[in-house]
């Protein structure tokens, strides 16, 4: 994968950049993929049927509202992501089980954790565009993340 400053070198604003800063968490820190969105608040049951099925190297975005109150992944639904074939996962919220994630190939980046679990109702959006940080995410667009950053196209 190229390292996401060299393709923002190469490709300038065609590309957009994703101001907010979230943590690494996965054992994977670059990945690269098709988008899939979750939108969801405090409820991670869209974001757990979609991890048990075909990844095909998709990065799952989950639009969380930015809520840090309870988890929307733990180390279950991310060890079925690798399974499945997810390349990453990148959370507007928390996770919980960061240690085990960290051992995980998947790229995880997240606000933070909490220990606490999310409802599973299944409340919420499926591939529908979401926004974070200024730059929406648009089912089928192109996601690459790294140590530095997030790209979209």
């Amino acid at each position: 994968m190229t390292a996401t400053a060299d393709l923002y070198d190469e490709r300038g604003d065609a590309l957009a950049s994703v101001s907010v800063q979230f943590q690494d968490l996965g054992g994977r820190r670059a990945f690269e993929g098709p988008i899939r969105t979750v939108r969801c608040y405090r409820d991670n049951g869209l974001v757990r049927d979609l991890l048990a099925g075909p990844g095909e190297g998709a990065v799952l975005i989950v639009d969380g509202g930015g809520s840090l109150e309870s988890a929307l992944m733990g180390d279950i639904m991310a060890s079925a992501a690798v399974a499945n074939g997810w390349s990453g996962v990148i959370i507007h919220g928390a996770i919980r089980d960061r240690d085990v994630l960290a051992t995980l190939d998947l790229g995880v980046k997240a606000l933070g954790s909490n220990p606490r679990k999310s409802v599973k109702d299944g409340a919420g959006e499926v591939d529908v565009p979401v926004e974070i940080g200024g730059v929406t995410f648009r089912p089928g667009g192109f996601v690459w993340a790294d140590t530095d950053g997030i790209l979209v196209a």
